[in-house]
């Protein structure tokens, strides 16, 4: 079967070659004596002129083709592509529209971002799928893809981003209409669940704050923002004295600092458009950032609008951060946890104390309710909760009102008149009180186990003079010893 020349969209020429040479080593191409004889010698190629960008005319040469329908299909998609200033190469393989597409990338994509598509395309796409041509990938070729990195022991989760990344790129094949489909939809591994989250309690976090105020006072307040806001890592150590304002207390979140592959610290704009806005400052977190203005008359800010948690004038490594905040996990005995942690810790003490969850989205600067929603999907539980309870609660009360019977029978749902001390942090099961607590401890102190009698015995109640409890001889009550 022939396809038959169209002068509009065939322009150009399709011929057959082959790879033969000569004496002298040099191929014979259109030249061969066998190409007249056989008819399945050789291959199908195509050569057109198209225009370059310095206004001269080049010519196209394509060849490698199976039969002469092939090849002229291929030249009909090239001079499709020609008059809206697209060059459609049908042997282009797959490395090369890869390394086009990151380059048209980065001019709108955040640094980070397109550092984590270099290393998943040159390190893992290009040496396993590079080599085939971007028309002849199939399903076929991602599936074999996909199976072999996770029998190397490639996590779940990274095959799933490297897979995420090819098909962001394919998609704009197709929009582009260079594919006709994107073979890497629907995905082939599905997204993995996020892991379960360990918070601390109320009880944990206060112990915290309490030992890194004494041990380490600049990072006890970072703690303290980023608990008391819910700013993100990347913000809270990018944040700088003009943004903050103690009198009207507040803050403006301006940029994130980032790391590019973990050497090269960059400031870059925020997560999302809704992260650049104001951030309310409660009391606590008020004195904290007060204790990092009084230290500037020291000379640890060289210019008046520098950083806020810095190192000599520069701000906090994200590396060094977590570093740092993991070995004081340890010395203050409570568990690990990410440092992003923090900002999900604020969330869960503000649902967990019966703050809206529309609120809280807001306090986060999320871009959406359904992002919260999404995220904190086991906190939500106790909302769930407290809405069916009032559901309940005012029907049976006025069942009750009907019968005559009085209606403070009837239970009253959770979040209506709590009582503080039965409040319970998120993911925190009510257990009952020991004879015995473990209290927190302070640098120096021994490990000692004291009945709350004996704390009641031993500490003596606040004078008027001002002075704090002092240490007991049995063991620690949590106080800082008075001074006198």
């Amino acid at each position: 079967m022939r396809c038959s020349p169209n002068p509009d969209r065939d322009r150009g020429r399709v011929y057959r070659r082959c790879g033969c040479r000569d004496d002298h080593h040099r191929q014979l191409g259109t030249r061969c004596p066998h190409l007249a004889t056989d008819p399945h010698h050789g291959t199908w190629a195509f050569a057109v002129d198209a225009p370059s960008g310095d206004g001269q005319r080049r010519t196209i040469r394509r060849a490698g083709f199976p039969d002469e329908l092939e090849a002229r299909i291929a030249l009909r998609r090239l001079n499709e592509s020609l008059p809206v200033g697209v060059i459609t190469d049908p042997r282009q393989t797959l490395a090369d529209y890869l390394t086009a597409w990151l380059a048209e990338k980065a001019l709108h994509l955040k640094p980070t971002t397109i550092a984590r598509y270099r290393d998943y395309i040159h390190q893992d796409l290009i040496p396993a799928l590079g080599a085939i041509s971007l028309d002849d990938l199939t399903r076929r070729h991602l599936s074999a893809f996909v199976t072999a990195q996770l029998q190397h022991g490639r996590g779940r989760v990274t095959v799933h981003r490297i897979m995420a990344t090819l098909s962001s790129a394919l998609s704009e094949a197709v929009t582009g209409e260079r594919l006709a489909r994107n073979p890497a939809k629907p995905p082939l591994i599905s997204r993995p669940a996020a892991a379960e989250r360990h918070l601390w309690t109320e009880e944990q976090a206060a112990r915290f704050l309490r030992f890194t105020h004494v041990t380490d006072p600049m990072f006890a307040d970072l703690a303290e923002l980023m608990i008391g806001t819910g700013m993100r890592k990347g913000e809270a150590l990018a944040l700088r004295w003009n943004d903050v304002h103690l009198a009207e207390r507040t803050l403006f979140v301006r940029a994130t600092l980032s790391a590019i592959d973990n050497n090269q610290l960059l400031l870059t704009s925020p997560k999302t458009k809704g992260s650049r806005a104001w951030v309310a400052l409660s009391d606590r977190v008020t004195n904290a950032l007060e204790d990092r203005a009084g230290s500037r008359a020291f000379g640890q800010i060289t210019p008046a609008g520098g950083y806020v948690f810095h190192r000599h004038g520069r701000p906090l490594h994200p590396k060094t951060a977590l570093d740092r905040f993991h070995l004081l996990c340890d010395k203050s005995g409570v568990p690990r946890i990410a440092l992003h942690d923090l900002r999900h810790l604020a969330a869960s003490f503000a649902m967990a104390a019966g703050v809206a969850l529309p609120v809280v989205s807001k306090t986060l600067r999320h871009r959406t309710l359904s992002t919260t929603a999404n995220i904190y999907a086991e906190l939500t539980r106790l909302a769930a909760r407290a809405a069916v309870d009032a559901i309940s609660w005012t029907l049976s009360t006025a069942d009750r009102a009907v019968l005559g019977e009085p209606s403070c029978r009837a239970r009253r749902p959770w979040h209506q008149n709590p009582r503080p001390h039965h409040r319970l942090a998120a993911r925190q099961t009510p257990q009952e009180i020991e004879a015995t607590t473990v209290w927190p401890m302070w640098p120096g102190d021994h490990t000692a186990t004291t009945s709350r009698r004996d704390i009641k015995k031993a500490a003596p109640a606040r004078s008027g003079n001002g002075l704090r409890p002092a240490v007991s001889q049995v063991g620690t009550t949590g106080f800082e010893p008075a001074t006198p």
